[in-house]
């Protein structure tokens, strides 16, 4: 068994074109099957303020050159970020880390889906059952620092 927690800033992250709010730590609790993947999904509110409500994600994790890593001590175990431009997904396109996915598009009418839609995208961690059976007993953690850019 291995207890496995995932955390980062909660803080709303902004420029004068795009928004993300309503991102909340990750947290994976004790993982007893080891032989399926692990997965934590949350919706997310995406404003963009451009013509086409466009926006690219990028994800930037704490392992080498941004890899996404949780440590545990000297142990570290892989993890993936999947990303979907809809709310309430467990599954998405799986972000490269430092590489923009482009070509996103945000329904979010106000800058912390105060109005309109209350969520506007889904952010999907998994911890892959490969991963998971050949990991070390221990607490993981670890960050990733999501940039949203216009488009």
């Amino acid at each position: 068994m291995a207890a496995i927690l995932f955390g980062g800033h909660s803080a709303d992250a902004a420029s004068n074109k795009v928004r993300l709010t309503n991102l909340s730590d990750v947290s994976f609790g004790t993982v007893a099957n080891l032989s399926s993947d692990a997965v934590q999904s949350q919706s997310v509110c995406v404003y963009a303020d451009t013509n086409t409500n466009g926006y690219n994600v990028t994800g930037i994790g704490t392992g080498p050159a941004g890899s996404f890593q949780l440590s545990a001590g000297a142990t570290s175990m892989a993890f993936d970020v999947l990303w979907s431009s809809s709310t309430g997904q467990t599954s998405g396109i799986q972000l490269t880390p430092n590489v923009p996915l482009t070509g996103q598009v945000s329904p979010a009418t106000h800058q912390t889906c105060a109005n309109g839609p209350a969520t506007s995208a889904s952010l999907v961690v998994v911890l892959r059952s490969i991963a998971l059976s050949s990991a070390a007993a221990g607490t993981y953690s670890g960050s990733l620092t999501l940039l949203i850019g216009p488009e």
